[in-house]
């Protein structure tokens, strides 16, 4: 499949066909992308409600049952484990990184990170350059001095739409994350949207190193080029990549390679890169996807977000 950037207009509107529509569904896919949006301010009970058409108690009981955790514990997660990226992997102050994932006092910050992690914001960062150094050692320290430098392109991705099915679950059972593709591929297939040209991505939401690896989430999806003239279905969403700038690499292998790939970009990150990281998402393209090829021969281009 070719593989292009798609520069869409996101004012679109998705239109529905049919009547048979569960709004309950729409409502709770609102709400997750309403929650995602605004993951550093305050929940806002009243616009929950307005959204879901629940009192914030019961839609809270639904969320529960779904994600094992309320909306507020879920929410709270998802912020420490966004600090925890910052920490890792900028220098961002302590003050700062807590203001940015919504803690307006550090205090409480440092004792919610504490509790989370069992160390404090500080010993965390100091623990995983120490752990970033001794990945480093375990590459060889380059000691021929003959490896190349990591190879990479700076590209900027503009505006499109895309629609995707969310994985919960570990990176690494790798079973189940070919189970979901292909349940993903299957839908697109059945809707008429798969074809050569297609243009398919993977979304990489969290670090399954800093969260907890049973709730990571990874994004199949597909590019639009058209505006869908149906609601999209089951847990299907859309949304809208805004434009960004990002440093490319290229793996050729199995996907299982991949881990260990990550974690020599990351590794000499600040040596051999030298950009400063953004908060957004990995996304991975598969340039030359094909279900026949073998896995040696897969390409992945991996897109990080920089400034």
């Amino acid at each position: 499949m070719r593989y292009v950037v798609v520069d869409s207009n996101s004012s679109k509107d998705y239109k529905l066909k049919g009547t048979e529509i569960n709004l309950q569904l729409i409502r709770y896919k609102k709400l997750l992308t309403y929650l995602e949006e605004h993951l550093s301010e305050e929940i806002n009970i009243q616009q929950v409600e307005s959204i879901c058409c629940y009192s914030y108690r019961n839609i809270n009981r639904i969320f529960q049952a779904i994600h094992g955790e309320t909306i507020g514990k879920y929410v709270k997660r998802l912020r420490l484990e966004k600090a925890a990226q910052f920490l890792k992997y900028s220098n961002m102050g302590i003050s700062q990184i807590a203001y940015q994932v919504g803690f307006e006092d550090r205090s409480a910050f440092s004792k919610a990170f504490s509790k989370r992690y069992g160390s404090s914001p500080k010993d965390y960062r100091n623990n995983s350059e120490a752990i970033r150094q001794e990945i480093q050692k375990n590459f060889d320290l380059r000691a021929d001095h003959n490896c190349q430098k990591l190879q990479f392109e700076i590209e900027v991705l503009h505006n499109f739409d895309y629609l995707f099915l969310e994985y919960h679950g570990d990176y690494r059972d790798m079973d189940k994350v070919y189970a979901h593709w292909q349940t993903f591929l299957e839908s697109i297939e059945q809707k008429g949207l798969l074809s050569q040209h297609s243009i398919l991505m993977t979304e990489i939401i969290d670090d399954d190193e800093i969260g907890d690896h049973l709730n990571s989430r990874y994004r199949h999806a597909l590019i639009l080029e058209n505006s869908l003239d149906f609601e999209p279905p089951e847990l299907f969403r859309i949304k809208t990549h805004k434009r960004q700038k990002y440093a490319k690499f290229k793996h050729q292998g199995s996907p299982k390679s991949l881990e260990g790939f990550y974690q020599e970009i990351y590794a000499f990150w600040m040596t051999d890169i030298g950009y400063e990281l953004v908060d957004a998402p990995i996304l991975e393209f598969y340039p030359n996807f094909d279900e026949n090829l073998t896995e040696d021969s897969q390409i992945t281009e991996i897109y990080i977000a920089i400034t």
